[in-house]
């Protein structure tokens, strides 16, 4: 049953609009356009690179700012207006290094600082290379993050550690949460190999808000948000209706509203026509 005077919807980008193809079906095209035609705006919320993201914002034809690296970065591609940009102290993102590069985990990670919307690495692994085919992103190579991180003078707005084994990252994400406080950084999975640290005022439901209440005007009981990790549980929890996708970690399905079929079943747009269309 759809939610009434839905005014928003929100939809994150991997595990939930794209699969494992990396392409838009024309199913979820057309479910999306059919929101549009309906007056209802539809946002962007992802975890991926901002210049990343673009191809798929620009598929989808859509028109509010876009969302990037889990909110820290929120631009309109349109007029190129940055809204917000809330990096990582460049002091925390070194200690993180220091962390990543302990003799137990370095061999099994891949680190990667993103400065400036480009994407830094000190070495081209497999993952590494899997990320930027799926991302149309080339990593600029680099001898020394730290160098790097000074010579640039650009505090990063993510820092990710991509490793082949989830449990490794279970490892980090458990050592570094006692470590860190909440205030000091964001830190959360957007895939069961991807960790991922940001400023401690980023995550997609505090940008959601922001786009709804500063930008829109509306509440969050008209908004609707469709997302698939553990990286989308803020934004779910503040929207009116949080769907989580069929591919969710049972976690974050548990704490949704409603579950969707998968993203390889076009499960957002079953979410769509349930919750926004009412067909």
């Amino acid at each position: 049953m759809p939610i009434p005077d839905v005014r928003l919807l929100v939809l994150d980008l991997d595990g939930t609009v794209v699969g494992d193809d990396n392409c838009i079906t024309p199913a979820v095209h057309n479910a999306v356009q059919l929101v549009r035609q309906r007056g209802i705006k539809v946002a962007i919320a992802t975890g991926r690179m901002y210049r990343s993201a673009l191809r798929l914002y620009r598929e989808l034809d859509l028109t509010l700012p876009l969302l990037s690296y889990q909110g820290a970065w929120i631009q309109d591609p349109h007029t190129g207006e940055r809204h917000r940009h809330c990096p990582i102290d460049p002091q925390r993102a070194l200690e993180l290094l220091d962390y990543f590069e302990q003799a137990d985990l370095s061999p099994h990670l891949s680190i990667h600082f993103y400065l400036d919307d480009q994407l830094y690495v000190q070495e081209m692994r497999p993952d590494t290379d899997q990320y930027a085919k799926r991302t149309l992103i080339e990593p600029i190579l680099v001898d020394d993050l730290r160098l790097t991180l000074a010579a640039v003078g650009i505090a990063p707005t993510k820092v990710l550690a991509v490793s082949e084994d989830p449990r490794i990252v279970d490892q980090m994400i458990d050592t570094l949460q006692k470590r860190y406080d909440k205030s000091e950084l964001y830190l959360t999975r957007s895939a069961p190999i991807y960790f991922e640290a940001a400023n401690p005022q980023v995550n997609k439901g505090v940008a959601v808000q922001y786009l709804a209440e500063e930008l829109l005007g509306i509440t969050p009981a008209q908004v609707v948000a469709i997302g698939d990790n553990y990286n989308d549980l803020e934004m779910l929890e503040y929207a009116g209706v949080g769907i989580a996708m069929g591919n969710a970690p049972l976690e974050v399905q548990k704490q949704a509203d409603w579950v969707a079929p998968t993203v390889e079943e076009d499960g957002v747009v079953t979410a769509i026509k349930t919750w926004v269309l009412g067909e």
